[in-house]
Formats: C-alpha cells, structure tokens, sequence
C-alpha cells in the first residue's frame, strides 16, 4: 500500500487502530460505495444505500461503528450495534469481516442466528458483545423470551433488507424496530431499493436520511458475460451441467436450484462424477452450512450446489461461473445470484439453462434488466427444443376466439333481433313486464344451453 493510497482512509480521520486494521487486510483504496457513503455516515447521518453486491458495503457500514465505539466508550451498557442480515451465512461473513477489523481493539461481536442451541446463546449474549449480527427470526425470539433488550443501542443496520421481506420476515422486523433505542444512527444497505417494501419500510428507520444510489439493476454487473442454453428437462440440464464443468474455465463455480431436493439430487451427481462438490440449501443445520462454506473458501471444493439461500451477500473468492439450473423467480433474485461472480471488477460468466417452461420468465427478466442474454448451443449436447415458435397475429387481443354460429339461425335477420333486443333491455314490455338478458336469451334459443343472468336484488332500506 503506497502512502497516498493510505491517506485515502487516513483523510477520514480514522482511528489507527482501524487504519492498522485496513493496512494489514490489504485493502489499498475505498471502493465507490464506501467512498460515498464512508463520509456521512461518519458524520452520523442515517442512510440508504444501494450498491451492487460486491462492492464493498460491509466496510461501509462497519467502519463507523467501530469508530464511534472507539472515540465514545461505554463499557456498562448492553449491545450498542445491531445488523440485520436475511441469512445465516450473511450473519456469519459479516461477524467475521467486524472480526478482523476490530481485531486490533477490544470489541466484541457475536452471531445470533437459528441452528444454534437458544440456551447457549442467550448465555453468550449475557456477556455482553457490543455488536450482534444477526437474522431477524431468531432475535425476535430472544426479545419475546426477554433473553436479550435494545434499550443501549446506538447503530442499527439493515443488511439486504429487500431480501428479508421477500423471505416474509417484516412482522420481526418491526417488532425489532419497535424495541430499538430512539436515539440512535440507521442505516439500510441493498443491492436493490426498488422494492415497494422497503420504501414503505424506511420512515420507521431512519430520520431525515441521506440516499446514495449507487446502481440500478439495469447498469449493475456489467463486468458479467450472461449466456443462456436451451434444454429440454432436468436430466438434459445435467448433462449440460457436466459439459459446462469439464471444458469451461473456473477456479470456483456455483450452481443455483429452486428446490432443496433438486439442489441435493444435482450434487449428489456431481459427486458421483468425482467432482469437488458440496450442497448448501435451507434444511442443513448451521454447523453443516458452516462446514460447506469453510470447505469451499478453503478451495477443498470448488463446486457449490445451492437455492437462493447463498444468493445474497456471500463473497467467495475465486467464483468465475454461475449456472442457474433453474431460472430465477424474478429479475432482483437474478441478479443476486449473477452477482456471486464478477465482484470487485472482475470478469465473470452467468449461465442460464432454459427449459420452455422458463422461456417466458426469462423474457421477462430481460426486460426488467433491459439487456438480451447470449444466445449459446453446445454442439453435441442440443436438445430438442429450439424457443417458442413464431406465431402471427391477427391484431386481436391475445386469448379472443371466434364464436361458433349455428348455420341454421345465422342470418341478417337474427342479427337485428339481437341487437334490437340489446337496445330494449330493461324497456317496459306492454305487459308491463321488464326486459332483461336473461329473459332474451331464454325466448331466443329456448332450450337454456345460454347461461342465465340473475337479476340483482332489490336494495333494502
């Protein structure tokens, strides 16, 4: 690190402790995020941020934390930080990333995620961590069960927060809202702040913030070459899989699935073809998940099958390929998936694999994204499909039919009866009775095959 990329950080007025910190992770310059965000947060401003996933969000947000903590210490108060995360590998590679940068301080932090016995946790946080990193099922559990109060807090964050209402957590969300200390400095950071959720969110966590957009999801991951390949079904998929990992170039590759039980299917596969390969979904335990991603930072495996639950925030060196086996539900879960490779402006390859029941939703994507993926076919391994085929229109609305007509009643005639019949409806018959549809269709056809429209009943006063 060379002096004036040292005084980058040095110029905010860090502590050097933290900057001793910085120097020896080996981070030479802030990146944008944290060049932008960085200085109001240090100047105590509540903020919102969207960023793209890679970019360097977790020192952001952890840097002023830490710095305040420093300059005002409070060593008989509870926990003073507070960052909500959607997954429990998120929680973890955030408690590890506080970890190394206040590994020069006396700052404590720990995880509160589910997989962990409740017992033992609430005797850990009875020693009083002043940060908690944390999923929000699981902390709203220990405020319920009163293991755990937020009357001393000071900094809340809210790591991914449109994942986290996506995965259905917005009633613990508020409920942790509600408990938190009133004075204190938030923050929301997200690779996406589209989502009406999170805007509807924000009044009840942050005061008069400052918003810093950083990307859409239409520039975001422009470092990533998006391909797609047609398949038939799931086994032409595996068979395309194991081309994909036998002739492309990759230090690491993950593989994303919508199901648990297609996630495990697909690496027990792959483990049969003797690759390196591990299986991370949503049922595993956490000591489980933790041996997964320890065996894939560790280069012991370098083939990860998973569902969404590692699509978000999980930062593994040296993946240059993802393989979505199953597309996407939305454009934003696209995206997060995609962005696991290509971090820190490196070149990374996405590949889509697409069944003609996932056309449709991968046009979609499209769109929202604004870009067209690669078209790409692998010779040897096509399938049978080749995309939807090229139907003309008529310039009627899409689903309109032609009516059948009985050739026997067909006829000018009948046709102004009809539409005669149409301009005297609810007209007073001489017998005084009142037309309705449902009487003209009766007499027209005679035989009731027309369904009958009841007539409304009479309002009551």
């Amino acid at each position: 690190m060379t002096m004036r990329e040292t005084n980058v950080f040095a110029e905010l007025m860090l502590h050097e402790r933290l900057l001793k910190a910085i120097d020896k992770m080996g981070f030479t310059r802030p990146t944008p995020v944290q060049q932008a965000a960085l200085p109001e947060a240090l100047a105590g401003h509540d903020l919102i941020v969207g960023a793209e996933t890679g970019s360097g969000k977790t020192l952001a947000f952890v840097l002023p934390m830490l710095q305040h903590f420093l300059e005002l210490r409070a060593p008989n108060t509870g926990t003073r930080g507070l960052i909500l995360t959607p997954t429990r590998e998120l929680a973890e590679q955030v408690c590890q990333a506080i970890k190394d940068i206040a590994g020069f301080t006396r700052i404590t932090t720990m995880t509160v995620c589910g997989g962990t016995g409740f017992k033992e946790q609430a005797a850990e946080i009875r020693k009083n961590p002043e940060i908690l990193v944390a999923t929000p099922g699981r902390l709203a559990e220990h405020l319920e069960r009163q293991t755990l109060d937020l009357d001393d807090l000071e900094f809340l964050v809210l790591d991914e927060a449109d994942r986290m209402l996506d995965m259905g957590f917005r009633d613990e969300v508020m409920a942790i809202i509600n408990v938190c200390r009133a004075e204190r400095q938030s923050m929301v950071f997200s690779a996406t702040l589209t989502h009406r959720g999170v805007r509807a969110l924000l009044p009840d966590v942050l005061r008069d913030p400052k918003e810093l957009l950083l990307n859409t999801p239409q520039n975001a991951q422009n470092n990533i070459r998006q391909q797609i390949i047609l398949a038939d079904d799931d086994k032409h998929k595996e068979r395309l899989v194991e081309w994909l990992l036998a002739h492309e170039e990759y230090e690491k590759a993950i593989i994303f699935t919508n199901t648990r039980d297609k996630a495990q299917w697909l690496a027990n596969s792959l483990q049969r073809q003797n690759r390196r390969s591990g299986v991370l979904h949503g049922e595993m335990s956490q000591d489980e998940r933790k041996h997964v991603m320890g065996l894939m930072r560790a280069g012991k495996i370098n083939i990860l099958v998973a569902t969404d639950v590692a699509a978000r925030g999980l930062d593994i060196e040296g993946l240059d390929l993802v393989i979505n086996f199953d597309m996407a539900r939305k454009g934003d879960e696209h995206l997060h998936r995609v962005g696991r490779t290509g971090r820190q402006e490196r070149d990374g390859l996405a590949i889509c694999l697409i069944a003609h029941n996932e056309w449709n939703l991968m046009a979609s994507i499209e769109r929202y994204l604004r870009l067209e993926f690669e078209r790409r076919s692998i010779k040897g391994v096509e399938g049978s499909y080749k995309g939807p085929k090229k139907v003309k229109t008529s310039g009627k609305a899409a689903g309109s039919r032609k009516k059948k007509v009985d050739r026997k009643s067909a006829g000018k005639g009948n046709t102004k009866v009809r539409q005669r019949d149409r301009k005297q409806v609810g007209q007073r018959r001489s017998d005084g009775a009142s037309r309705t549809p449902a009487a003209d269709n009766r007499s027209s056809l005679g035989d009731g095959s027309m369904p009958m429209m009841r007539r409304k009943p009479a309002d009551k006063t």
